[in-house]
């Protein structure tokens, strides 16, 4: 027998309550170490990851009663993590006020509460994910817009200009930009597949896509640099770019594209690294981190952050010193942004670390899994271009935190202090959550008409006689 409807729900419902005893426990041990007591406001805490997990729950059980059992707990569980790390994090701004960083952890739950709403609102709303096919150019030219709003509106913070002021509100576009992006791209591809895999002149032993159709991809590269120039945002211009080649090779089956991609990804980001002083100066500091605690670095402004965060990530070992008990406010005003990796580098240690990879990994195994279940062409390239701007916006945060890469900037899924990122993430999930539905629903065997007994048919036959 199969697995059933009720059988994905319970599975959900359990890991739903591990999750929740997890982050409880993580807010109450943070206190217990840096505190020496339990969190004043714990009661509290803990009846909003409650909600937070029951409400979605049970929004999936009325509305995608067959989506992916897993797919909601781990958005969750890095979800309360992050809870708990920002609330530690708090603990050691409050207690330094010369550094001048605003706790996030109160902000981040009210934040977090909107994310599921919109999570929750979508799973309402949109019923099949295929109603999406039909605006994806209105949905590009609105993806467009917001990509380019920072450019003209944006606020520049920290030397890029990603966001834009509303009020007292900063909203960072480019977090949902990806989604959207997802949207057309999935659409695009399924209607000019065939286009795209026809083969051109061979170079190098390799088949050459035809000039003509080497204008999407030019376009779309030409796009990311000027989002590169204007706006210095390197992580947005790497998962703008990035997507379009992962999706695009998916549709086609053609190494040719990526071959191509990768040329033009490392001919722009060289021209362009060369001339934008901003861009330049975190090339710099990527590959001579430790320049920056020399009098020479510290003359020329240099960033002694990605050396913090080395240091830390040594500190920290296999095991960790032990949540709580770390030294994340040198790593500066980043901490609780895309530099929240090195807390857990430096209190979870290496295990900690891979634990947090690993679930991002599984959040996009699911992703995948979805898109091999799903029937048409358009959810399986939409829920494979969702898992990996997921795994695009970690690999680039994460790997620039770890020197691997420049440092982006970017927030680290889930984890990182970011109403934008929050919102934008969880609109995600309800995606994938939708499309997972659809798929199950369609896989599911036809039950076959019942047939009467030999019974009910001898009776019928002769209720028929005898009239």
């Amino acid at each position: 027998m199969g697995v059933t409807v009720g059988d994905r729900r319970r599975t959900e419902a359990s890991l739903l309550a591990l999750v929740v005893l997890i982050t409880v426990g993580g807010y109450a041990y943070t206190g217990l170490s840096m505190e020496g007591r339990l969190p004043s406001g714990l009661a509290g805490f803990a009846v909003c990851v409650f909600v937070l997990a029951l409400v979605p729950h049970l929004a999936v059980r009325r509305w995608a009663a067959r989506a992916d059992p897993l797919i909601l707990p781990v958005a969750l569980l890095l979800t309360g993590l992050g809870l708990v790390l920002l609330h530690r994090l708090d603990v050691t701004y409050r207690a330094r006020p010369d550094l001048r960083i605003a706790p996030a952890g109160s902000g981040q739950l009210v934040w977090t509460a909107i994310a599921v709403a919109v999570c929750v609102g979508v799973l309402l709303v949109l019923r099949d994910h295929r109603w999406l096919q039909r605006y994806i150019y209105v949905t590009m030219a609105v993806a467009l817009a917001l990509l380019m709003a920072p450019a003209f509106f944006g606020a520049d913070q920290f030397g890029a200009k990603r966001w834009i002021m509303l009020g007292p509100l900063s909203v960072q576009p480019g977090e949902f930009v990806k989604i959207m992006i997802a949207v057309f791209f999935a659409g695009y591809l399924t209607v000019n597949r065939d286009a795209l895999t026809l083969a051109g002149r061979r170079l190098f032993g390799m088949r050459l896509p035809p000039g003509r159709q080497l204008a999407p991809i030019a376009t779309i590269w030409v796009l990311s640099l000027l989002v590169l120039v204007f706006e210095r945002d390197l992580g947005t211009s790497l998962i703008f770019f990035g997507l379009f080649v992962v999706m695009l090779y998916l549709a086609t089956e053609r190494t040719s594209w990526v071959v191509c991609g990768l040329f033009m990804a490392v001919v722009g980001a060289g021209v362009v690294g060369s001339l934008e002083p901003h861009v330049h100066g975190r090339v710099a500091v990527w590959l001579h981190p430790m320049d920056a605690f020399t009098e020479a670095g510290k003359r020329a402004g240099l960033s002694e952050q990605l050396g913090q965060a080395l240091f830390s990530f040594g500190s920290g070992g296999m095991s960790g010193t032990g949540l709580g008990q770390g030294h994340p406010e040198l790593v500066g005003f980043a901490g609780n942004s895309d530099f929240i990796l090195t807390t857990v580098g430096e209190e979870l240690g290496l295990a900690g670390v891979m634990a947090v990879l690993s679930l991002y990994g599984l959040f996009a195994q699911r992703g995948l899994r979805v898109a091999l279940l799903a029937r048409d062409p358009f959810g399986k390239l939409l829920a494979v271009g969702l898992a990996s701007a997921l795994l695009l916006q970690v690999f680039v945060v994460a790997g620039g935190v770890m020197g691997l890469i420049p440092l982006t900037g970017k927030a680290l899924p889930f984890l990182a202090k970011g109403g934008s990122s929050m919102v934008a993430n969880w609109l995600m999930v309800a995606l994938l959550i939708r499309i997972s539905d659809s798929a199950q629903r369609r896989h599911e065997p036809i039950a076959p008409p019942r047939l009467p007994s030999t019974r009910q048919a001898c009776g019928a036959h002769g209720a028929a006689g005898t009239w």
